[in-house]
């Protein structure tokens, strides 16, 4: 006898899983329970196997019913998959699309080294998103971006099994005006109350920073704190105090004279990542861009050092 699976029926019997119970899911489905109800039966009579048992405290899967719902997990992932792979071609055309989330401290240089190949290639189209590392984690497991770039690697778990890709890592410095490359201050011993502009509390860079000087046993003046690299760098050229930063943020303005990278720390390190999913359909885009970049094809100029 064949058997008919509804693609709608496996996402419900998920749906009821994950909430072990028909009623809860039926309100996030915005359906009543009795047709969520019938759903369900139509299911258990295709697959000929009881998949809940009814207990005084909700539902238990039955052992059919866990073996069900790692096929209809499976089915579930491939169908995102698809539509995903679909999404990334705009409607009646060859045109690809590769949508990038990149963390709002991440620096623009960067991304625009890294989006290089694709922004120069015909028939691509590059969509960026901004904002917080767990938020466009969130965008990355629902299919709306197809990359993460952070300065940090994402934490791998049983529902998030992600890969962090390491692209570069460079030590960061502090860069000010001409002018306070002629104070010949020496880092860290000479900063007590020297004016500086440090990334945020979150930054891992701050923290080694803070670090640094609470050895020396001095307290740098800080005159702002910074999520945005671009505000960063906008900052530094005021000249009001020196802003801790990768030299690649700032490679523009190094490179017309505005600012002179002060003190080279190598103790404290950027790190830049593309973080992407498990995905039996990846974007190949992302592939291309994140292998011209990875360690072992990465020319010191590439590194960033």
């Amino acid at each position: 006898m064949s058997v008919f699976l509804n693609y709608h029926h496996l996402r419900y019997f998920r749906i009821i899983a994950r909430e072990m119970s028909v009623t809860r899911a039926a309100e996030r489905l915005n359906l009543s329970v009795p047709a969520l109800s019938i759903q369900l039966r139509q299911l258990e009579e295709s697959l000929g196997q009881k998949l809940f048992e009814r207990e005084r405290g909700g539902l238990r899967l039955t052992e059919a019913g866990h073996l069900a719902l790692d096929y209809a997990k499976t089915i579930g992932r491939a169908g995102e998959e698809l539509v995903d792979v679909m999404r990334n071609r705009a409607p009646g055309t060859t045109r690809q699309i590769l949508r990038i989330g990149a963390v709002a401290t991440l620096s623009r240089n960067f991304q625009v080294d890294f989006l290089k190949p694709a922004l120069h290639r015909p028939g691509v189209e590059v969509v960026i998103r901004s904002g917080a590392q767990r938020d466009l984690l969130l965008a990355l497991h629902a299919h709306e971006v197809d990359v993460v770039l952070s300065n940090s690697p994402a934490r791998r778990d049983t529902e998030t099994p992600w890969h962090s890709h390491l692209l570069a890592e460079q030590p960061v410095a502090l860069v000010g005006v001409p002018a306070w490359a002629k104070k010949r201050l020496s880092f860290p011993r000479d900063f007590r109350d020297v004016p500086v502009i440090l990334p945020s509390m979150e930054s891992n860079t701050r923290a080694a920073f803070d670090r640094m000087t609470s050895t020396a046993g001095v307290r740098p003046r800080v005159l702002a704190e910074v999520d945005d690299m671009a505000m960063l760098r906008l900052l530094a050229r005021e000249g009001e105090g020196l802003a801790l930063v990768p030299p690649v943020v700032v490679r523009d303005e190094i490179e017309d004279g505005v600012l002179v990278e002060t003190h080279r720390i190598p103790q404290i390190r950027e790190t830049f990542y593309a973080i992407t999913p498990s995905r039996r359909f990846p974007n190949p885009l992302v592939g291309e861009l994140v292998s011209r970049l990875s360690p072992k094809k990465v020319s010191s100029k590439q590194r960033l050092a």
